[in-house]
C-alpha cells in the first residue's frame, strides 16, 4: 500500500512525537514511558510504515480507557537462567514493555554473547524492526517475533488461527543505516487491509478469503475472513514456528485465544513476544562485521540486473531513504488519523498542534506543564496541556 495518499498531509516529526507523548501522559501513561511509546509509534511513520504508527494511537488509548491496557504496568521477571529471561508485561503497553525487556537483555548479551527473552501478557507492539534497529545501533543483532490476534488460516483452512506473526532482524553496517528484514508471515500485513478499509479501497486479489473461504477484494470481508499465508505451505510452517516461539514458549495466549485489539473490547489480548539478542563482539570485532556486511551489500548491488531494473536495493535501504525524506518534509498523516488525533485532544484536554515542519529553534525558558490527571473517561476531561510545541528532539533512533 502507498505511504502517502491524496487524503494525507504532512506534519513535523518532532511535533508528532510530542503530541503523541502528551496524549499518552493525559491517558495516565508515566511521562518516561509515554516518551518511549511516542517514539516507537512515530518511528514507524518516519520509516514509511503508517499501519503501525500514529494511526494505532486511538485504539491503544481507548483500550487504556476500557481498562484493557494498564498504562502503569511493571515488567516482571518470572524466571531467569543465565542469559534467558521469562518476562510478564502485566497487560502493559507492548512498545513500552518490549523496550524495557531490551534494556534487560543488552547487559546479559554483553556477558554471555547471547540473551533470549520471552514476554507474555502483552499487546500489539507495533513494528518489530523498531526494536531490531535499536539493537543494531548498539552493535548487536536482535532476531524478534510476536504472535497476534487470529488473522491467517493454516494451509487448506478458511478459519483464522495465526496472527500475521512477523519475523524481523537488523544488521549494523558502515553505511549509516542497518540492513533491516521485517516481514509478516501472511501475504500482507493486516494493517494494510485495515488501511484500505479506512480509505474505502479494494484490496488486490490473492490477499485474503471471506468468511466462506472464497477469494475477496473487499477489505471488510477480508477482515471478517482470513488473510492468506505467505508462500502457501512454507508461510504456514513459518507462522507455526513463530507461534510456538512467541506464544507457546512464552506462556502467552495461543492462536484464537489471543484477543483482538479492535473486536474484543472486553478482554485483554494476551500477546506473546520472542527476542533473541546476539552481541556481535562475542563473534568478531564489530568493525570487521560491518565491513563484511558492507562487502556483501556491494556484491549484491554488483549483480547483473534484470531488464528494466535500474538499481538493486537491499532490505532497509528504501525505508532509510523514506526516513530521510520524512525527517525533512514531515511524515504523511491520513486525514482520518488527523481527525482521530483532534478528537483525542478534545477528550483528553490536550492542545492540538501539528505543524507541517519542525521548528527546532530553542524556546525561551519557561516552566514545563503537563496535563493534570485526566478524567476517568476521555469525554469531558478538563485537563489542558500548556505545551506550545516541541522543545527538543529526544528519542531520535535509527529508522
Amino acid at each position: 500500500m502507498p505511504t502517502e495518499s491524496a487524503s494525507s498531509s504532512r506534519c513535523g516529526v518532532v511535533w508528532a512525537r510530542e503530541l503523541v507523548r502528551d496524549l499518552a501522559v493525559a491517558a495516565k501513561v508515566p511521562p518516561g514511558d509515554a516518551g518511549r511509546f511516542a517514539d516507537a509509534l512515530v518511528a514507524a511513520d518516519v520509516a514509511g510504515i503508517p499501519t503501525h504508527g500514529i494511526s494505532r494511537l486511538n485504539i491503544y488509548l481507548r483500550r487504556i480507557q476500557a481498562g484493557l491496557i494498564n498504562p502503569r504496568a511493571r515488567l516482571a521477571v518470572r524466571r531467569r537462567r543465565g542469559g534467558v529471561l521469562v518476562l510478564d508485561a502485566n497487560n502493559g503497553l507492548g512498545q513500552v514493555q518490549t523496550l524495557k525487556a531490551l534494556d534487560k537483555l543488552v547487559p546479559l548479551a554483553r556477558e554471555h554473547g547471547v540473551a533470549v527473552a520471552t514476554i507474555r501478557n502483552s499487546q500489539h507492539f507495533g513494528a518489530v524492526s523498531y526494536y531490531c534497529n535499536r539493537a543494531a545501533a548498539q552493535g548487536m543483532i536482535l532476531i524478534a517475533s510476536t504472535n497476534g490476534e487470529p488473522a491467517v488460516s493454516p494451509e487448506g483452512a478458511c478459519q483464522a488461527f495465526f496472527g500475521t506473526n512477523p519475523l524481523a532482524a537488523s544488521f549494523p553496517t558502515g553505511l549509516g543505516w542497518p540492513v533491516k528484514i521485517d516481514f509478516a508471515t501472511s501475504i500482507v500485513a493486516r494493517g494494510n487491509i485495515i488501511a484500505a478499509q479506512k480509505r474505502g479501497q479494494r484490496i488486490p486479489p490473492g490477499w485474503a478469503l471471506n468468511l466462506e473461504g472464497e477469494p475477496t477484494t473487499d477489505a471488510a470481508a477480508a477482515l471478517a475472513g482470513t488473510v492468506l499465508a505467505l508462500g502457501g505451505h512454507k508461510g504456514y510452517a513459518l507462522a507455526l514456528m513463530l507461534e510456538v516461539l512467541s506464544g507457546v514458549l512464552s506462556g502467552a495466549a495461543i492462536g484464537p485465544a489471543v484477543g483482538s485489539m479492535y473486536k474484543n473490547m472486553n478482554r485483554a489480548q494476551g500477546v506473546g513476544h520472542f527476542l533473541c539478542l546476539l552481541d556481535i563482539a562475542a563473534f568478531m570485532d564489530v568493525s570487521e562485521f560491518k565491513q563484511r556486511v558492507d562487502q556483501t551489500i556491494q556484491g549484491i548491488k554488483a549483480c547483473r540486473k534484470r531488464p528494466g531494473v535500474s538499481e538493486i536495493l537491499v532490505p532497509g535501504e528504501r525505508s532509510h531513504r523514506r526516513a530521510q525524506e520524512n525527517h525533512e518534509l514531515g511524515i504523511p498523516l491520513e486525514e482520518s488519523t488527523r481527525a482521530e488525533l483532534k478528537q483525542l485532544c478534545k477528550d483528553l484536554g490536550v492542545k492540538f498542534r501539528l505543524n507541517p515542519v519542525d521548528d527546532l529553534r530553542p524556546p525561551a525558558p519557561r516552566r514545563r506543564s503537563l496535563p493534570r490527571a485526566a478524567a476517568h473517561t476521555f469525554r469531558g476531561a478538563s485537563s489542558q496541556s500548556s505545551r506550545r510545541g516541541p522543545t527538543h528532539q529526544a528519542h531520535r533512533w535509527p529508522q
